[in-house]
């Protein structure tokens, strides 16, 4: 089941600025263990929907499962072989806009060891560099 909004109140996005940090969304607030990322990027429903489904199969489905980020910004696309002009084109898939040190995934009700390798198999599926976070090692640092 992709992720995307159910309204919107404009179809088509202008492709915005990915500079800066992340200011919000950058501790843990639900689960014991995360997923940040340390690049900006574009991360597209799919993409978020492989890795979802990377970590719920590793964990066999135990624990609780916090999804951080969400596609709400369209990116819209010409056909092939279009000539310029004609407007712009249609609304083709919907990404989140992530920076360093957003919070990607949160788990709890799981060993460390499970949860890291359930990142490492989600980190696979995306498209930016990440690393694992506890909420021990947050406090402490």
């Amino acid at each position: 089941m992709a992720l995307l909004p159910k309204r919107v109140k404009y179809r088509k996005c202008q492709r915005g600025s990915r500079a800066g940090n992340a200011s919000r969304g950058t501790s843990l607030a639900f689960g014991v263990y995360g997923l940040q990322t340390l690049e900006r990027a574009w991360i597209t429903n799919t993409q978020i929907e492989a890795a979802r489904v990377a970590i719920t199969r590793h964990a066999k489905r135990k624990g609780k499962l916090w999804i951080r980020i969400f596609p709400d910004k369209s990116v819209t696309s010409r056909p092939p072989e279009t000539r310029m002009g004609k407007g712009k084109g249609q609304p083709e898939f919907w990404v989140a806009v992530v920076r360093p040190g957003n919070i990607l995934f949160e788990l709890d009700g799981l060993t460390e060891e499970t949860a890291r390798e359930s990142f490492r198999l989600a980190a696979a599926k995306l498209p930016v560099y990440t690393r694992f976070i506890s909420r021990e090692r947050t406090l402490r640092a």
